[in-house]
């Protein structure tokens, strides 16, 4: 199916206006960059490396984005500044590739794991709560049955949080209350996922970088609990980043990644700041797949994340 099957025009309108104040501050320096230049040289070069490091794509990822649109300046021989932008979507959009950001379409999970248990960390103030919320949202609306898990026990604003989007979303919810063990509301989660025979687990967990000792150790005993019902659960471990803090969402990724094996990434808060480039960075970086984007306040401002869509999206000509 293409990507219009599942993206549809109001979800790219949604992306478009999400994106817009990082697109126009990318768009903008671009375009002075190459004023009254016709091929692309060592000062567009320079401009470019410089635009990309201060939309927070990140210095690794920015040397490497330059290195290999130098090499194809170098094998053109000649390449017009026209061509820049094109050539600048393409290698970012490789970049997502091999970090294994897929174009996915819709809320969908793998037949073969039911029901399908994500665990979800990320520290307090990043929307992880609220990408919860959503996110069961947006399960629901695909037609599956959702459980969640409140198991980030040591604020009190998080359960009641959760409990306030179970019920906003009709979604059963599992607490224990506040300053309960978090292992046990997660082993009570998994179990109604299976007894109920739901599609999907989504297992909130506290929001704290006080020790990587402590976090990793709270997290392993998680994966414990739920492995006494689910050999391989959980299936998915996400974590919820605040784009908007840009490098500093940089740090939240490295100390997270020391403490667990992270196996997608949600970036939110897009929409407020022109900070878009770090989607890139994180994703390039850590070589972790970004899978869901928050580029709004309402509930389908949620989306999957596209990796053509969001080039186009952050790259748009005006």
């Amino acid at each position: 199916m293409g990507i219009f099957g599942f993206f549809s025009k109001e979800k790219k309108e949604s992306l478009d206006q999400g994106l817009q104040k990082s697109n126009e501050n990318i768009f903008s320096k671009l375009s002075k960059a190459v004023v009254g230049k016709s091929k692309v040289d060592e000062e567009v070069l320079d401009e470019l490396e410089e635009i990309l490091i201060t939309s927070d794509v990140g210095v690794d990822t920015t040397i490497k984005v330059i290195r290999r649109i130098e090499e194809r300046v170098a094998q053109d021989k000649y390449l017009n500044t026209a061509e820049l932008d094109v050539i600048l979507r393409e290698e970012i959009e490789n970049l997502l590739k091999e970090n294994k950001s897929a174009d996915l379409a819709d809320f969908d999970l793998p037949a073969d794991k039911k029901p399908y248990v994500i665990m979800v960390v990320g520290v307090n103030g990043v929307g992880k709560t609220t990408t919860i919320g959503k996110l069961a949202y947006q399960f629901k609306q695909a037609g599956k049955s959702v459980v969640l898990g409140a198991a980030d026990t040591f604020r009190a604003a998080a359960v009641d949080q959760l409990i306030l989007w179970g019920e906003r979303v009709d979604v059963p919810v599992v607490s224990h209350g506040m300053n309960t063990d978090p292992a046990s509301v997660a082993f009570d989660a998994v179990k109604k996922g299976v007894d109920t025979n739901a599609d999907v687990v989504i297992v909130d967990t506290a929001g704290r970088l006080h020790t990587k000792i402590n976090l990793m150790n709270e997290l392993t005993k998680i994966k414990k609990v739920m492995q006494k019902f689910i050999d391989d659960a959980p299936h998915e471990i996400l974590l919820v980043l605040d784009g908007s803090t840009g490098q500093n969402a940089f740090i939240q990724a490295k100390e997270f990644t020391k403490a667990t094996d992270i196996t997608a990434l949600a970036i939110t808060k897009l929409d407020g700041t022109a900070k878009g480039g770090v989607v890139i960075g994180i994703s390039d970086q850590f070589k972790i797949p970004v899978k869901y984007i928050g580029v709004g306040e309402k509930m389908t401002d949620l989306q999957v994340f596209n990796r053509k869509e969001f080039v186009d999206s952050l790259f748009k000509k005006k």
